[in-house]
């Protein structure tokens, strides 16, 4: 596989019927919500499921988010999302990149890129990383 970095979290994915829009191809929300599921997989993996954040009284949600696309994905095919922690302040931020690749061409087809904050669940207000997400998802950071 071609990823832009080393050792992705890797999510497989296949297009079905219900996510091909009017264009005949993947409909762009659909990148959107395999982005997530593939950052949730890998959050649990890591070991921060919904359960902790609800625990803790505390999550990351996205501050700002941009995608970019690059070739459409039809029923049937077969894709691989994956996805890098690439920072942490160790306070606030934390930042996740996805790249989704067709396995069978080799071609990217997204990228994408999070800026991601952290917050009191209960009050939705900006707060600092509890010590668990900073041992954890400050630890899984690459360099890159």
């Amino acid at each position: 596989m071609n990823w832009d970095l080393l050792s992705p979290y890797t999510y497989e994915i296949e297009v079905q019927a219900s996510d091909i829009d009017g264009m005949g191809h993947a409909n762009n929300a659909c990148y959107v919500v395999w982005c997530e599921a593939c950052a949730w997989k890998h959050s649990e993996e890591l070991g921060l499921s919904l359960n902790d954040y609800q625990i803790l009284n505390r999550g990351v949600a996205i501050h700002k988010a941009r995608y970019e696309y690059f070739l459409p994905s039809f029923e049937g095919e077969r894709l691989i999302a994956g996805t890098w922690l690439t920072a942490c302040d160790n306070k606030l931020r934390l930042e996740r990149r996805f790249q989704v690749l067709n396995p069978r061409t080799g071609n990217t087809v997204l990228r994408g890129q999070w800026q991601l904050i952290c917050v009191t669940l209960s009050s939705g207000k900006a707060s600092r990383f509890p010590d668990k997400f900073i041992d954890i998802y400050g630890g899984a950071v690459i360099d890159n």
